[in-house]
């Protein structure tokens, strides 16, 4: 198992099988088996930034089909957390350490720490219109933000028009594919300085 936390470096995505590679990557895109099946036949890849950077081109080259079923493989803000991945998990503010276990006894209905409930109740409704709108799921890079900041990105996204929504939709979930790669890997080491002397 590789030293970064069970996430395998390059040169091990490189060399997987294709399964074991689109298993690997389900971990930073949460799915959509037809853009994973394209990154495989891309192999191999120098780098991180390479591997995210064609993983970008693929995603938007696409037929519309194969792109809404990249969006829907990430979950709705606000969705039960007791099926959210461990990514999702942190990312929507359920659990700072990503402890899944946390909330095997969960209600569904329970907010994060700290939030009111009607926060959730207003997302599950802009998720439902934002769906009847434009006929695919919200998806968007989080950030760190908190879920009520969610909310005016949403009714802003509801004034786009389908072709904007959708290809920024694609690029939030490579956004979120980056940004969760670069959490897997460890921090570079700090150089040492030369001593003078």
């Amino acid at each position: 198992m590789p030293a970064d936390e069970g996430f395998p470096t390059i040169e091990e995505l490189n060399s997987m099988s294709e399964d074991d590679f689109a298993a690997s990557l389900t971990r930073l895109f949460e799915g959509g088996p037809r853009f994973l099946r394209r990154l495989v036949d891309m192999r191999p890849f120098d780098s991180d930034d390479e591997l995210i950077g064609t993983a970008r081109e693929v995603a938007h080259a696409m037929p519309e089909q194969e792109q809404l079923e990249l969006i829907a493989a990430h979950p709705r803000i606000g969705a039960d957390p007791s099926i959210l991945s461990a990514a999702s998990h942190r990312e929507q503010g359920y659990a700072a350490d990503g402890d899944r276990a946390a909330v095997a006894d969960e209600d569904e209905d329970e907010e994060p720490p700290g939030e009111p409930a009607h926060i959730g109740e207003e997302l599950a409704m802009l998720n439902e219109i934002y769906e009847a709108h434009f006929g695919f799921r919200y998806v968007v890079f989080v950030a760190g933000r908190p879920r009520e900041a969610i909310i005016p990105l949403m009714e802003i996204a509801l004034r786009n028009d389908r072709d904007a929504e959708l290809r920024r939709a694609v690029d939030d979930t490579v956004y979120i594919a980056h940004d969760r790669l670069i959490g897997l890997r460890p921090p570079e080491p700090e150089p040492v300085p030369e001593e003078v002397g």
